[in-house]
Formats: C-alpha cells, structure tokens, sequence
C-alpha cells in the first residue's frame, strides 16, 4: 500500500528537520530544542499559524538557529513550498 500524501509530507518534514538536528546538535540548548520540535510538527500538520508563530519565536529569540534552518536546502525548499499553499 502506498503512503498517502500526509505520511509522505510528515515523513519529509521529518527527515528535513533531522538533518539540520545533525548539524546543529552541539549547540540546542532545552528552549531552542523546544522551538525546534513546535516547528517540527507544526509543519507537519501544515498548521500555518503555528508555523508562523514559531518561525518568529525562532527568529526572535534564537536568531543563529534561525538563519541554520533559512540556509538549510531541504528545509528552505519546504518552507517556500507551505508557503506558497498559502500557510
């Protein structure tokens, strides 16, 4: 059986965010480890309001992580693509 689109977008965001996980690893501490997973998810669920609101925690109060995640290709690419579905 095939995975539906929502397995397939989940599994994507997933493995996007797990490798910008890896390269920044050493440097998470407890509250942008905590950013990190409501971003995670809030894109895999397409939840466009907490993505939003978590990109602008992000960006506000851990800024480096911020500009890892907006250099990042798999992530970048994923975030131009919600966004452009209108989240």
């Amino acid at each position: 059986m095939a995975d539906r689109p929502d397995d397939e977008h989940a599994t994507r965001v997933t493995r996007s965010f797990d490798s910008l996980h890896e390269k920044v690893d050493s440097k998470l501490g407890v509250d942008a480890r905590e950013a990190m997973e409501k971003l995670r998810q809030a894109a895999a669920d397409k939840n466009g309001d907490a993505l939003r609101t978590g990109l602008k925690d992000l960006r506000d109060r851990h800024g480096w992580l911020y500009r890892e995640l907006a250099a990042h290709p798999q992530l970048a690419t994923l975030l131009d693509e919600l966004a452009l579905i209108g989240l």
